[in-house]
């Protein structure tokens, strides 16, 4: 199947252009309970595959908790206790900064990287969003005694390990191989596929998935940052996980196994909380006990400006 508009731009009435893409729900028992676009064939879910990763180094010896395996399941905004934090992780594993392959950058959410700019601060390894994953990739070859020269070598250890751990909880082989912004490999999977893998870490009773789905549900501004739309969907909605990714990727799942995702074919980050929130709303999430409603739905909500009074909105627009 073809993808389809999962979204307008609206303006004055007028509809300017539109959002494609794909987005699935599936049932507590992972049947499919939706689909729009295309869900079965192979897509690429960069960082929504962060938590996948991170149950795979468990699984291999690494041993962190809490806050630290969040922000080794996240793509953080580049706040100082973030750098902070995938420090303590490299020097828990008696590495320092100068071990991450991850390219420089500057803080991923916009109002920090302007901080930053105001303040000098310089592009680096542990701003970058994904340097808490390589932290945690470094720590996990130091735990096994394997080479942390060539740890993003897809032939590397750690990397078969993660492709076999992905493999399995997606449910599906890896048909394509690629590599990540960060420099890592990247494995495609479908956005079923995607949704079925992180309903088994919200299902999870014990083991690393529950320990993956606790660190984000506990520690969710580690996972994202402390004004990022993606905390504020874990803090209205009780025993939610969930996790972002580039090209406007997302993946969300309840404690109960419930699970959507969504891919939208432009990449615009914008339209991501709109669509998820109408995804969500359509199963009736947005009302249910525990859920605050009104929070879930003004992250649907995006206003367009004309001479700085709202004229139009960017809305979901489901088949």
């Amino acid at each position: 199947m073809a993808s389809v508009v999962l979204a307008e731009i609206v303006r004055s009435g007028f509809v300017e252009g539109a959002h494609h893409g794909s987005a699935v729900s599936l049932a507590a028992d992972g049947t499919l309970a939706y689909a729009a676009g295309d869900v079965s064939t192979p897509m690429l879910p960069r960082s929504c595959a962060k938590p996948l990763q991170a149950v795979a180094m468990l699984r291999m010896g690494l041993e962190l908790d809490g806050e630290l395996l969040a922000l080794a399941s996240g793509s953080h905004s580049g706040e100082g206790f973030h750098a902070e934090g995938a420090l303590r992780i490299l020097r828990g594993a008696g590495l320092d900064a100068s071990a991450l392959q991850d390219p420089p950058d500057l803080p991923l959410q916009p109002q920090v990287r302007d901080m930053a700019l105001r303040g000098g601060v310089e592009p680096s390894r542990l701003l970058m969003n994904c340097s808490g994953k390589h932290a945690a990739m470094l720590a996990t070859c130091a735990v096994r005694g394997w080479d942390t020269s060539s740890y993003l070598d897809p032939q590397h250890p750690l990397q078969q390990g993660i492709e076999e751990t992905v493999a399995e909880l997606t449910g599906e082989p890896i048909a394509v191989h690629a590599t990540d912004g960060c420099g890592a490999p990247l494995l495609s999977t479908s956005l079923a596929g995607l949704a079925r893998a992180f309903a088994r870490l919200a299902t999870a009773v014990d083991g690393p998935e529950r320990r993956v789905a606790d660190a984000i549900r506990q520690h969710p501004e580690w996972t994202s940052g402390t004004t990022r739309d993606e905390r504020a969907l874990l803090a209205a909605v009780p025993g939610a996980i969930a996790k972002m990714g580039a090209e406007s990727c997302y993946v969300v799942a309840l404690a109960d196994g419930r699970a959507f995702a969504l891919k939208h074919d432009d990449g615009a980050d914008r339209v991501r909380p709109v669509t998820m929130t109408a995804l969500l709303s359509r199963s009736g999430v947005d009302t249910e006990p525990g859920v605050d409603t009104g929070a879930v739905r003004r992250l649907g909500e995006l206003s367009l400006l004309g001479g700085g009074v709202v004229v139009g909105a960017i809305r979901a627009a489901l088949p």
